[in-house]
């Protein structure tokens, strides 16, 4: 009996685990259902405040292109206003560049052809001008008034006029082809952009709506996970936990030796129903836990389903999109069968109806009627081709007698021109002879230029003294104002003594020009010495440079260098120097012209020539990398040279000689023990600090 109570309270214990069980695993499968929606919802959260951001971008850039528009209207309709002085919309301007261009064309086409005409017609005009012509013929008299009216076009106000019309065209098609690219940019931004950003605010518009009814699904599903969690949790309460089991499987073992045998069969039967309770809970357990295995599986493979559903439906979409394309294909081949269809049928019954006409011909015998119409039409056909030859005829005749009219005009012409020509000789003898009665007159006075030439010589005269008496009267009234002027003011207090102190300030101006003529004279006798001593030392200098390169320059391109000066503006005081290489009786400047080797060695000699001129007190010398760009035989000399200039200052007390080198063969060539005992070698140590070393000189 008391084994059948603690199979109970086995069984009990069973249950309840179960029970808990069961309730553990739906509150962990509520919890991650919880966190999987938290998570989604989040990010659904992100996304659409990422679209909001976006739309806010997008409705921000838009405004700010609409008001872009709204300027650049604004700014092209209020010029086009100022232009034409009537109001227009932007859309007219396209209309307006077009206008004015075509204008700005024509008045300069008009302009151009006013100008030629001008022109061609402007050295005829000067000819007839010069040689006195005279149309007389009748028969020009409507070219003459032709000519008229084209000089009247060729008028030079007419071509001012032209000319200006032509310039505010053009003016007026510049200004407006100024605003093209305002209005192009207008264009593009009614046209392209913002259409472009109307149609991307629409889009991010509908995936927000999207995206927001997404997450009210994820969080209304959430808020239900929510309840069922806390359900859960509350369930969870309500369980007895396993020390409340044991303490009642302990007083159920108290109790087992009291029970009544009444109450151990009804004890047995329970038992054996725990028994099978506790089979059927096994067994629902194994149930439980394969249920659990399978749907971990099923979760798996959904998962797998999943990820492969994608490609499929990339594939799907690619099927589908050929598909489509070989339907609307098919479909346009069989558009294109049934015209043709269409079209054979209607030709068919086009053969059917002509067919038909054909049987009627036949059946009429419209044949014979057809060959008495051609025969009719071959019969008018002849004659009408006589009537045509016989119009031919007339013609001919007629053009004959239009000639013969043409060659009577001709002739009156020809008559009425000698006559005109007869009259006009007879006229231009008359004059012909006036005019040499006339010139006879003339020379029995002396000629007419002689007279006309001495009449302009006399008024010439006369304008000339008129001109000098009017000077002079304008002279004299300017003196005697200024005369009377003068008088009233010496008589004023500070003129008083006036000629003392006149005769005082004379004494003093005389003074000091003098003293400035011999200011001058001192400064002209300084500078005549000062050039002389520059020539004298550009010599000296010259001299010894040409000697120094020709003991120490050892290639066969230069015989010596000189040093060559150019005075610079009016006066002698200022020099422009340049080195000048002579070779043979070739004189160059060595710039751009020598190696870098000969640059050194020139700077170095010429520097030992300046320092032998003029430092004859100073007897230091420092040479810094002498050797430098300067190729073995050179450097042999340079050392050779510096040698000689130590031994003949060797007698010189100040004399000292700085080297300054890398090159130490260099060094060994001018460092001999008779000019000096020792030399500094500059090195560095092991923490790389540069130490200075004293080394003896040894033959």
């Amino acid at each position: 009996m008391a084994g059948d109570a603690e199979d109970r309270v086995k069984l009990s214990l069973k249950k309840t685990e179960l029970e808990n069980l069961k309730k553990k695993h739906k509150k962990m499968s509520v919890e991650r259902e919880y966190d999987d929606l938290s998570l989604k919802s989040r990010e659904a959260e992100k996304e659409v405040n990422m679209l909001q951001m976006k739309i806010q971008e997008v409705d921000n850039s838009l405004s700010k292109h609409h008001k872009d528009t709204e300027s650049r209207k604004r700014y092209i309709e209020s010029k086009l206003q100022a232009l034409k002085q009537e109001s227009f919309t932007i859309d007219a301007y396209p209309r307006l560049l077009d206008s004015a261009k075509d204008k700005r064309d024509y008045h300069k086409s008009k302009y151009n052809m006013a100008t030629g005409l001008r022109q061609m017609f402007e050295p005829f005009e000067q000819v007839a001008r010069e040689h006195h012509f005279v149309l007389a013929a009748s028969a020009l008299f409507q070219q003459k008034k032709r000519i008229t009216s084209l000089k009247g076009f060729n008028h030079g106000d007419h071509v001012k006029a032209l000319a200006a019309e032509s310039s505010n065209a053009d003016s007026i098609f510049q200004q407006l082809d100024k605003l093209r690219s305002v209005f192009e940019e207008y264009t593009k931004l009614t046209d392209e952009i913002i259409p472009l950003a109307e149609k991307s605010l629409q889009e991010f518009t509908e995936e927000l709506e999207q995206k927001s009814e997404a997450l009210d699904d994820v969080l209304a599903i959430s808020a239900q996970i929510k309840s069922e969690k806390e359900s859960v949790e509350a369930l969870g309460h309500g369980v007895k936990t396993m020390q409340e089991i044991q303490s009642e499987l302990s007083s159920l073992q108290s109790t087992k030796y009291i029970m009544p045998p009444g109450q151990m069969a009804c004890t047995k039967r329970e038992k054996a129903k725990a028994a099978n309770l506790l089979r059927d809970v096994t067994k629902t357990e194994e149930d439980l836990e394969r249920l659990a295995e399978e749907k971990s599986q099923l979760d798996l493979d959904v998962k797998h389903l999943t990820e492969a559903v994608g490609p499929l439906a990339k594939e799907k979409e690619q099927l589908l999109s050929v598909y489509n394309d070989v339907k609307v294909k098919r479909n346009q081949e069989y558009e294109e069968l049934a015209e043709k269809k269409r079209n054979y049928q209607q030709e068919v019954e086009a053969l059917l109806k002509a067919n038909s006409k054909i049987n009627e011909y036949n059946d009429l015998k419209k044949g014979e009627r057809l060959n008495d119409i051609q025969e009719k039409q071959r019969a008018a056909e002849s004659q009408l081709q006589s009537s045509e030859s016989r119009r031919n005829e007339i013609v001919a005749e007629l053009s004959k007698s239009k000639d013969l009219m043409r060659n009577q005009d001709q002739l009156r012409r020809n008559i009425e021109d000698n006559l005109n020509y007869r009259t006009t000789k007879a006229a231009v003898e008359v004059l012909t002879r006036e005019i040499e009665s006339l010139e006879e007159q003339i020379l029995n006075f002396g000629g007419i230029p002689a007279v006309e030439a001495e009449i302009v010589k006399i008024l010439r005269e006369r304008e000339r003294l008129l001109s000098e008496l009017n000077r002079c009267r304008g002279t004299v009234s300017v003196y005697q104002s200024s005369i009377s002027k003068n008088k009233v003011e010496l008589k004023q207090t500070q003129y008083k003594d006036i000629d003392k102190r006149h005769f005082d300030q004379l004494i003093q101006l005389k003074t000091t020009e003098m003293a400035n003529k011999d200011l001058d004279r001192y400064y002209n006798a300084l500078d005549k010495a000062l050039m002389r001593f520059h020539t004298m030392k550009m010599e000296e200098i010259n001299k010894i440079i040409r000697e120094l390169w020709q003991q120490t320059y050892r290639g066969q391109d230069i015989d010596y260098i000189r040093i060559h000066s150019d005075s610079e503006g009016a006066g002698t005081r200022s020099y422009s120097y340049k080195v000048l290489m002579q070779t043979g009786d070739t004189e160059l400047e060595m710039r751009g012209r020598c190696s870098a080797g000969q640059k050194v060695l020139a700077s170095l000699i010429i520097r030992l020539a300046l320092a032998e001129t003029f430092c004859l007190n100073c007897g230091i010398l420092a040479l810094d990398e002498p050797t430098t760009n300067l190729d073995g035989p050179n450097s042999e000399s340079l050392a050779g040279a510096l040698l000689r200039i130590m031994e003949d200052r060797k007698g010189q007390e100040n004399f000292q000689l700085i080297v300054i080198t890398h090159d130490e063969r260099f060094a060994q060539m001018i460092g001999q023990r008779q000019h000096a005992e020792k030399y500094y070698r500059i090195a560095k140590d092991d923490m790389q600090h540069s130490i200075i070393e004293t080394q003896e000189i040894f033959d």
